[in-house]
């Protein structure tokens, strides 16, 4: 897994190594004894452009290693290039470093256009949805972030403590739109998907506080 990981990294530098090898093999033997020595070069080259290196990014995320994702990232330098799953995961995790520097407008940007290209793995497009749907929520455009919130519910989510987190999101907006009897209903549904996490309980504690007293 190793050797893979540091061929992922070095494939566009040993795919121009193979090329101009195939040149020099090509000059002296022939094109024919040079052929396998092209192959593998466009193959690694065209792999860099069209797959990417995001493969790597798994364990620096796992370590929350931050810098070492944003370095990989950036030698994507045409991401227009990736395939449309690959590109998708792409502006997923631009985005979510943007979140992380609560650069707002950043993050939107790129979640929209990873939401945009899909994703194969419904989940994923569901976290995807939610992250928008916080957000427009956070600028007051409770229209949008009901829609896209909706939307993350109906593609599934990953996690009951982020699932917790729709529910708790509908249920303030339809308090909001003073339809309390749906506000209940996605309250207890939050309550159900038993988060653990202190942010979600504690807001799960502010709710209920007034909850129980409103018609509905």
């Amino acid at each position: 897994m190793k050797f893979y990981n540091i061929l992922i990294k070095y494939r566009f530098w040993l795919g121009l190594l193979a090329i101009l090898l195939a040149v020099i093999v090509n000059i002296y033997s022939g094109f024919w004894t040079a052929f396998i020595l092209y192959f593998l070069g466009v193959i690694a080259i065209a792999s860099h452009f069209f797959i990417g290196p995001l493969r790597l990014i798994q364990g620096p995320m796992e370590e929350g290693n931050v810098e070492e994702v944003k370095r990989i990232l950036d030698t994507i330098w045409f991401p227009n290039l990736l395939f449309k799953p690959v590109r998708s995961t792409y502006y997923t995790i631009k985005g979510n470093l943007a979140m992380m520097n609560q650069d707002f407008d950043t993050a939107e940007k790129h979640l929209k256009k990873s939401s945009s290209l899909g994703s194969p793995v419904p989940e994923a497009e569901g976290a995807n949805k939610l992250q928008l749907g916080m957000m427009a929520m956070q600028k007051g455009n409770l229209k949008e972030g009901e829609s896209y919130i909706r939307a993350a519910i109906r593609l599934g989510i990953p996690d009951k403590e982020s699932e917790a987190v729709a529910y708790l999101s509908m249920c303030q907006i339809f308090m909001n739109k003073r339809e309390f009897r749906a506000a209940k209903d996605f309250f207890r549904r939050a309550k159900a998907c038993k988060p653990k996490t202190k942010q979600v309980l504690d807001q799960i504690k502010e709710i209920e506080k007034y909850i129980s007293r409103i018609p509905g």
